[in-house]
């Protein structure tokens, strides 16, 4: 076979939640697919585990602490210049700390079935059709935490 392997990118992301909301962020216009929603989170680096990364991704891009719960989902998706695969994990914010516009353009909190109004990537319209099915409620932490 000559065909060359398709770059593969391994992120993770955060169902940050607040009450019946969770927290969706907006990519910058320099960023590739700029200016879609998605859930916040990002590439892991080397060495780290899941859930290090998505705790530092998520004091790089909103400055807060988490804590993160149990995988939520695994999702593959094929871009047309690579595949993606995306670890999701249920997240709190802890020590009382409120998200701040560090390394997205806007971010917004949303009931699940409102995300259908935002430009959401498509890796995570399939999570997004998930929570809205499960009425919004993310396994790993009781309802409304």
């Amino acid at each position: 076979m000559s065909a060359q392997a398709r770059p593969r990118k391994l992120v993770v992301a955060g169902l940050v939640m607040r009450g019946d909301q969770i927290l969706v962020t907006q990519r910058t216009a320099e960023q590739p697919m700029p200016l879609k929603w998605e859930f916040p989170g990002g590439k892991m680096e080397a060495g780290e585990g899941p859930e290090e990364a998505l705790m530092r991704e998520l004091h790089e891009e909103l400055g807060v602490e988490v804590e993160v719960g149990k995988i939520y989902e695994a999702l593959a998706h094929s871009y047309p210049a690579f595949d993606l695969l995306m670890l999701v994990y249920p997240c709190r914010i802890v020590g009382g700390g409120q998200p701040e516009l560090r390394e997205v353009a806007d971010m917004a909190w949303v009931k699940p079935v409102e995300m259908r109004q935002y430009d959401i990537l498509e890796a995570d319209a399939p999570l997004v059709e998930r929570l809205i099915e499960e009425g919004g409620a993310a396994p790993g932490f009781p309802a409304g935490v």
